[in-house]
């Protein structure tokens, strides 16, 4: 057996080298084999299993993120609802829904219903202020043609009629409103990159497991990965022409290995999340929802509270939070010094920056750290008035890296809290960092990897692109016959039809 400081083993040569066996890497991997099947690719993973960090349904909301309920898409700018955001966020779900019907109706996926349901979004809004921001909100979107079947009341009887384990017990003499569209969905991304993995081993693509990547260095006008194999020790080098890190928050050190300047001046800041699950099926029963509401001044976006049904493997659950919390780790299944190791000169300044304009943030996380059960149950009332600590068990969610992105003087660094797409001038690296909407983008997100690294196959690639995902190259937001037929399209294929 080798130690940590035997010599690597025989170089291997790929044409493409994928770093993470989530639902981002095997994403690009199986839109390559679309595109240029004959290339070699190889998919490296630290942990046993695909889909086992971010990508797992417990480590995440499962949400569909089209924008239908999640409020931090629509914001009150200046007396009116902003909706550009939502637009822009719906439209790239639509290009996931098109390209999963793709691969469902070619065979290459399997049964849908393993990774995704039909489950209705709805928006929650409690007091004056909120219920009259939530009709505005309903009154912009309802009127747009990516946003179907949306509904509003401030009823008391429609609140108990869609959600009677949130009115059970509730005063109505604080005014509420609900908006809500039944055309949302519920999605298992852990699922959905399994079927990832089979579609492309079945083409040949080799995924090595339990193994990390250590290294990324320069090697011609490719790159050498050096690896260690966690189980034996075993050091390896394999060479590719191109790299993919879709590592979840391990892109950040990653990249900074590989020495591209663009990601220069870029940090992470690592936020962990717990969750509330249910435990009583009775309850569980009652809830048929994912509904969100407004989170709580300095909070992250990854942080709106939701009362959140899933379907997991077939079977329903039902959690809530999630309650924001701190860790130096970039992985939940990684170390303490992630965020120390990737300190740089070169990213000090934007370290400091955020440090010192997000100040309501770290008081937030402060408080969510701080909080016990019975706290963590009583906000739970908030939604759902009834709440027994007894029904409902912590468990601990996915950790998540939100992009700290470089800014000149005199403003030296902006916390971001969506994804960055970072890549080579050459196009040979590329990696995908941040959070939401994250995994429900992942193949407009490729997309544009598609674009930036392989512009000279563009051309050539367009045709298969289109039939993948008829609207490539189109605004659904514009072209309103072609996403209803998509919309109807993917319905069907998808078995969301309710």
């Amino acid at each position: 057996m080798s130690t940590s400081g035997s010599a690597p083993k025989a170089t291997d040569h790929v044409d493409v080298a994928l770093i993470g066996a989530g639902v981002i890497s095997t994403t690009l991997s199986v839109m390559l084999k679309e595109l240029q099947p004959e290339w070699s690719q190889l998919i490296i993973e630290a942990l046993d299993t695909p889909g086992a960090e971010s990508s797992s349904p417990w480590n995440n909301a499962g949400t569909g993120h089209s924008a239908l309920c999640e409020l931090n898409y629509t914001p009150e700018v200046n007396g009116k609802i902003d909706i550009s955001k939502a637009v822009g966020v719906n439209e790239k779900f639509q290009v996931s829904r098109q390209f999963w019907s793709y691969l469902v109706e070619n065979g290459r996926l399997g049964d849908p219903s393993e990774f995704i349901n039909p489950i209705p979004h709805v928006s929650f809004g409690r007091g004056m202020e909120q219920v009259d921001y939530l009709r505005a909100r309903y009154e912009a979107l309802s009127a747009h043609p990516l946003f179907p079947g949306m509904e509003f009341s401030d009823s008391e009887e429609t609140f108990a009629e869609h959600l009677p384990l949130m009115a059970e017990g509730r005063d109505f003499t604080t005014p509420v409103a609900i908006s809500w569209t039944k055309e949302g969905t519920d999605i298992n991304y852990g699922a959905l990159t399994r079927q990832y993995i089979d579609a492309v081993t079945a083409e040949g693509v080799e995924v090595r497991y339990g193994t990390r990547v250590t290294d990324i260095t320069r090697d011609g006008s490719g790159w050498k990965l050096t690896s260690k194999n966690l189980h034996t020790g075993d050091h390896s080098v394999v060479r590719a022409n191109f790299v993919f890190v879709g590592a979840g928050g391990m892109a950040l050190p990653l990249l900074q290995k590989s020495g591209i300047p663009e990601i220069k001046g870029y940090g992470g800041f690592p936020v962990s999340g717990q969750w509330l699950r249910c435990t009583n099926e009775e309850l569980i029963a009652r809830h048929d929802a994912k509904v969100y509401g407004k989170a709580s001044v300095g909070a992250p976006p990854m942080s709106v509270p939701h009362l959140d049904t899933r379907v997991i493997d077939g079977k329903r659950g039902l959690l809530f939070g999630p309650y924001a919390g701190w860790s130096p780790k970039f992985l939940k299944t990684g170390s303490y010094l992630d965020l120390f190791k990737s300190l740089r000169p070169g990213n000090l300044a934007s370290f400091v920056g955020v440090g010192i304009q997000e100040l309501g943030l770290t008081k937030y996380l402060v408080e969510e750290v701080l909080k016990d059960q019975a706290a963590r149950v009583e906000s739970l009332r908030e939604y759902v008035p009834e709440a027994r600590s007894e029904d409902w068990e912590l468990i601990v969610a996915g950790q998540r890296v939100q992009v700290i992105k470089p800014i000149g003087a005199p403003k030296f660094g902006s916390l971001e809290f969506g994804t960055a797409l970072i890549n080579s001038n050459d196009g040979s690296i590329a990696g995908l960092m941040g959070a939401s909407p994250g995994a429900s983008i992942a193949p407009s997100a490729m997309i544009e990897v598609l674009e930036r690294c392989f512009g000279s196959r563009m051309g050539e690639w367009a045709p298969k692109l289109r039939e993948m995902v008829p609207s490539y190259g189109r605004r659904l937001a514009k072209d309103t016959d072609l996403f209803r037929e998509q919309w109807d399209r993917s319905q069907k294929s998808l078995k969301l039809e309710r």
